[in-house]
């Protein structure tokens, strides 16, 4: 059966230079969703974000803007925007677990809130041609949250639901719920993709054969801490490529450039490249050795010697 591999969004990570940097030096991901647009009352786009989603920076790419919103006035200002750029589909975030989002009643925190879900899909199909698409968590609470979502959603031409398989309450710990995910495939007329804990090859053949039906595969946090992942997926295979240090190397190189470049200050890039290795010390062979000591590098000189040690030794 072929299936597809789609990149999570990750705020204040897979930004359009981590999303160039993925796709020309390992490649797999059939399509990116941008980080969310957020816009806290004001109708109006941050440059931030207008810069990850114009067209020239998102060349030979296949992407699909994100909105967190629980305003619907937000929603059509948002869709809008989008299609005055070119894109067709909007993504709806209803899966962002974190607390200072979930407590303004985004988000995650949003699922349970059937009537004014209801309302905003209602006037965003009413109002704009965007074609809507939705990225969702079980529930904030208990899986009952999406269970209960499902039959509104079902009103509406939703082009496919992207669910994390876990609650919003337990951010990125424990264990995904499977069980909870059948149940959705059971009980909803809409096509599925599934995203949680896709962070190797066998694990990605373990959820194929746990559910078969399902054709869109979406990969988030695994994605940065190994960005040869999806590549593997798509060659069955288990083995790096042999000059796998090198085009690491080369994809780390281009992105601290790009962050260099873009961000003001030592401290600032520093701070990127460190929440970076966060993630980049799972392909080592002692990660928390790896990330320790990128974390001591406390200028940029000490930081790129750090780094080419740590490349070196692999």
């Amino acid at each position: 059966m072929s299936f597809t591999l789609l990149s999570s969004p990750l705020q204040g990570f897979t930004d359009f230079r981590f999303r160039n940097a993925q796709n020309k030096y390992f490649g797999g991901i059939d399509t990116f969703y941008s980080p969310y647009i957020r816009l806290n009352g004001k109708l109006a786009i941050k440059s931030s974000y207008e810069r990850d989603l114009l067209p020239e920076n998102n060349i030979g790419l296949e992407v699909i803007p994100q909105v967190i919103t629980n305003d619907a006035d937000e929603f059509i200002f948002v869709a809008k925007y989008v299609r005055e750029l070119g894109y067709k589909e909007l993504n709806w975030n209803l899966g962002c677990p974190y607390p200072m989002v979930t407590k303004s009643g985004m988000g995650s925190g949003l699922i349970s809130n059937t009537e004014k879900i209801n309302h905003i899909l209602e006037r965003a199909h009413n109002e704009t041609d965007i074609i809507v698409s939705m990225k969702m968590r079980l529930g904030y609470d208990t899986t009952q949250e999406i269970l209960d979502v499902l039959p509104i959603l079902d009103k509406y031409p939703i082009k496919n639901i992207a669910i994390h398989a876990r609650l919003g309450k337990q951010l990125y710990k424990g264990g995904v719920h499977l069980d909870a995910f059948q149940q959705c495939i059971d009980n909803t007329k809409h096509k599925l993709y599934y995203n949680g804990d896709i962070t190797s090859v066998t694990k990605f053949h373990e959820m194929q054969e746990r559910f078969p039906s399902i054709d869109h595969w979406m990969i988030g946090r695994g994605l940065i801490a190994d960005p040869f992942l999806p590549s593997m997926i798509k060659s069955n295979t288990t083995e790096y490529p042999k000059n796998k240090m090198e085009l690491f190397s080369e994809f780390h190189d281009t992105l601290y450039q790009g962050y260099s470049e873009s961000l003001s200050g030592q401290t600032h890039i520093l701070l990127k490249m460190h929440h970076l290795w966060e993630y980049f010390s799972a392909i080592f062979s002692d990660p928390h050795k790896v990330h320790k000591n990128i974390k001591k590098s406390k200028s940029i000189r000490n930081y790129e010697a750090t780094v080419k040690e740590v490349i070196a030794k692999g």
